[in-house]
């Protein structure tokens, strides 16, 4: 059995992804940071930094649990951005002055300006190249995107899938045991559902 560590770091929608994950995966917790919580994020199989808001928001609720989740990323645990939780792996955004957790290489910048801030709704992605977090999705899936600002690797191979939006955003990215969504999979139905599921296995293949 593999244990799930989602961080509640204030920045909403915790409970859907909460949901999400555990119709995968039995053994899903949270952890705000307190006391304790530390030391199940070190006991994780595999974490997931969820979101919704601002970066530098973010940012500043995720320092507290910081320093424990960057010796875990390089000790291989498998990890999930989502969103806003993406974004944070990055090294900086145009959208604050805060920064990032530096895990990817890379910023984070606006959407086009000649299209609609923010991007809302269902798209397709366009598929790149093989993730065992992709197992099982093809480009006539569609996925919920809601987002004003894009994260853009350093390095191109970084790049899993991308979405359609005035141009090509990076929708899936992945490096070594770091993965992450610009999308919300708890938000996009049974698709949505599978991608969790893959995290998990993963997780498990990870562990062998």
């Amino acid at each position: 059995m593999i244990m799930i560590a989602i961080i509640d770091y204030g920045m909403g929608n915790i409970f859907s992804i909460y949901n999400g994950v555990k119709k995968v995966c039995d053994h899903a917790v949270l952890i705000r940071g307190g006391n304790g919580d530390v030391t199940r994020l070190r006991d994780a199989d595999g974490i997931i930094i969820p979101g919704v808001g601002a970066f530098d928001d973010g940012i500043r609720h995720l320092k507290p649990l910081a320093p424990e989740l960057l010796k875990i990323v390089e000790s291989g645990v498998p990890v999930l951005g989502i969103c806003i939780g993406m974004q944070l792996l990055f090294e900086e955004s145009e959208e604050g002055d805060e920064d990032g957790l530096g895990i990817i290489p890379g910023r984070v910048v606006r959407l086009p300006p000649h299209v609609r801030v923010p991007h809302m709704g269902w798209n397709n992605l366009h598929l790149h190249r093989y993730s065992e977090l992709l197992d099982g999705i093809t480009e006539d899936d569609y996925f919920y995107f809601v987002h004003s600002y894009y994260c853009v690797p350093q390095d191109e191979a970084n790049i899993v899938a991308s979405v359609e939006y005035g141009t090509q955003l990076p929708a899936v990215v992945n490096r070594d045991n770091i993965y992450g969504v610009q999308f919300h999979p708890e938000k996009s139905s049974r698709k949505g559902l599978q991608i969790l599921d893959n995290f998990a296995h993963l997780i498990c293949h990870s562990r062998l």
